[in-house]
Parts: C-alpha cells; sequence; structure tokens
C-alpha cells in the first residue's frame, strides 16, 4: 500500500511540475520572472491536507495502515528549527529539488539527481549524528 499511494504522490509531483529545477526556481525568483502556478499548487495541498485533517482525525481512532496518528508535539521556535528551515531552503534554492521531488526524479536516471539523493541521505544521516540523544 505505502509503494502503491507513493507511487501516486510521485506522479503528482511529476505532473504539477515539482520534478523540473528550472520550474521550482523560476518560482523561487521572486525578484525575476517569477512563475506563480506552483503556489496555486502547494496552496491546494494544504487546503486539502486541513479539510481532511479536520474531517478524518476526531472520527478515527487510528489511521487505516498505522498504529497511531503521528502528530508534531514541539511548539517553541528554536536555532535547530531556524537552522533546518535554513538549510533545507538552500538546499532546494541551489538545486532545485526538495526531498519528494528528488526522490521522484530518481526515475528520470539523470546522475545529478542521484547526487542530490546522495546528499540528502548523507544530511539525513548527519543530522542523526549530531542530534543529542533524547
Amino acid at each position: 500500500m505505502s509503494l502503491l499511494l507513493g507511487g501516486l504522490f510521485g506522479i503528482g509531483l511529476v505532473l504539477a511540475g515539482m520534478t523540473d529545477p528550472a520550474y521550482i526556481r523560476g518560482f523561487l525568483d521572486v525578484t525575476g520572472e517569477w512563475r506563480p502556478e506552483l503556489a496555486f499548487v502547494m496552496a491546494s495541498a494544504l487546503v486539502i491536507s486541513s479539510l481532511f485533517f479536520q474531517l478524518i482525525q476526531p472520527r478515527m481512532v487510528k489511521p487505516l495502515f498505522a498504529e497511531g496518528f503521528s502528530m508534531p508535539t514541539a511548539s517553541q521556535i528554536d536555532g535547530r528549527l531556524i537552522g533546518g528551515a535554513f538549510l533545507f531552503g538552500m538546499g532546494w534554492a541551489v538545486s532545485g529539488y526538495c526531498p519528494g521531488p528528488g526522490i521522484a526524479s530518481l526515475a528520470y536516471l539523470e546522475p545529478k539527481v542521484f547526487g542530490f539523493v546522495a546528499a540528502m541521505l548523507v544530511g539525513f544521516k548527519l543530522a542523526d549524528w549530531l542530534a543529542p540523544v533524547r
């Protein structure tokens, strides 16, 4: 089921143009030839997910394919959050990929995509290594 839903998500990313780094850079370039179409994709995803969270979660004790709902518990804005957001944004701006579209773009078999995903995985492991044990 996870593979099916992940594939559906990947198809949505491709159809929305989110696997095209030039398209992403055009969206991020608000002082140049800005391409606002991606804002509509993001806004529609927020609206749909917000509606489903409001409609489904109060009625369900647990998700259909998981032991429980995974909801964030942290509420403070700290250096880790700001630093992580900065690194995510810089990586997205420089490469034109964020994690989901980067993984979906592996299907194109382009070497630069493999480089991005490899760097992303190294970054994940580095973050785990640097994070204090909780």
